[in-house]
């Protein structure tokens, strides 16, 4: 690679070449894969990303607590967490490969001195479709970009709020007037069957697709299978790091993971030519009542994209675990 586009990388990741901070609300799942952890890293610590709220769209108290905490680790114990609700003390359990462990209650007991929420106490989050309408309510018209890693129950139930104290515009209106864009981690492209997509709930997943009347952005399972990041942050970040420890917990010492998530985060801070390209022109993405996807030559007015990397997958893990590393040794505790 050329000294010239090595400085841009490093700068991209330090975040000198970006401008205005983008204003996100992050919707998460953060339970049974450790790269929404990744991703929050580089969102909690990136100066170009301005964080407006996170809605978690899992239903454990834990995911709750853990975000609380990271949150709170972070610097953005300012920022409003919202809790999928009817919540539950259910924790993960790797029944598919046996192979992964759970992080989210390690990493809420472990820095629950960092969080908000009082330990095994996450009542006094926000309703998820509450929150997003004060949220966006607040914000300039076209100025929000949602980046959701994870299911879209919330998101679907926005679509279907009515009028509140927050703002007379039903949910679909709302979203109109304020959402720049949404960002999904979600689906396979062309066409596939995706995780997010299928495994929790499909309905809602095909709602918001099919209906969504913003800008999307699709970020498939194909973006992230092959780049992996997060070994470089259990080596080389300060050992108090909850991200660290959550990476340690879930995957092992030394081991990176699937970067999905992280990825996804790195497109909703940094747009396009760094590391991503659109790969469509025109088109639009559909989802089946069972969560399998295909994108359609047609685009019915509808601006939608899904990515692709212009770099090498070890590029781009390169990318992130430098950014991981950085960001944790800006917030580390001393």
């Amino acid at each position: 690679m050329q000294w010239s586009l090595i400085v841009i990388f490093l700068l991209g990741a330090l975040g000198v070449l970006s401008a205005a901070p983008k204003k996100l609300i992050i919707d998460t799942d953060l339970f049974s894969d450790v790269d929404d952890t990744g991703a929050l890293l580089l969102a909690l610590t990136h100066r170009d990303a301005d964080i407006l709220g996170v809605n978690i769209n899992y239903p454990s108290m834990y995911t709750g607590l853990a975000a609380s905490s990271l949150l709170g680790y972070y610097n953005h114990s300012h920022v409003p967490l919202g809790l999928k609700r009817p919540f539950s003390n259910v924790t993960y359990f790797d029944d598919y490969t046996y192979e992964n462990g759970e992080y989210a209650s390690k990493v809420a007991y472990h820095w629950q001195d960092d969080a908000s929420l009082p330990w095994a106490d996450a009542s006094s989050t926000w309703d998820t479709v509450e929150l997003y309408r004060k949220l966006l309510s607040e914000q300039d018209d076209q100025s929000v970009t949602i980046v959701s890693i994870g299911f879209l129950d919330n998101l679907s139930r926005l679509l279907s709020s009515t009028n509140d104290t927050y703002s007379s515009f039903p949910g679909t209106d709302l979203v109109t007037a304020k959402v720049k864009e949404l960002i999904v981690m979600g689906g396979s492209y062309p066409s596939g069957r995706e995780f997010n997509f299928f495994g929790y709930n499909s309905t809602a997943t095909a709602h918001v697709v099919n209906n969504w009347p913003t800008p999307v952005t699709f970020s498939g399972s194909e973006l992230g299978n092959y780049v992996f990041s997060g070994a470089r942050l259990s080596l080389e970040a300060p050992e108090n790091d909850p991200v660290r420890g959550a990476y340690i917990w879930y995957n092992g010492y030394n081991k990176s993971r699937n970067s999905w998530d992280p990825l996804t985060m790195l497109y909703a801070i940094e747009g396009l030519g760094r590391v991503f390209r659109f790969g469509n022109f025109g088109g639009h993405n559909y989802v089946y009542p069972d969560g399998q996807n295909e994108w359609r030559s047609e685009s019915n007015g509808r601006e939608q994209h899904y990515l692709e990397l212009v770099v090498s997958n070890q590029t781009a893990g390169s990318v992130l675990d430098h950014m991981f590393i950085q960001g944790a040794k800006r917030a580390a505790h001393h």
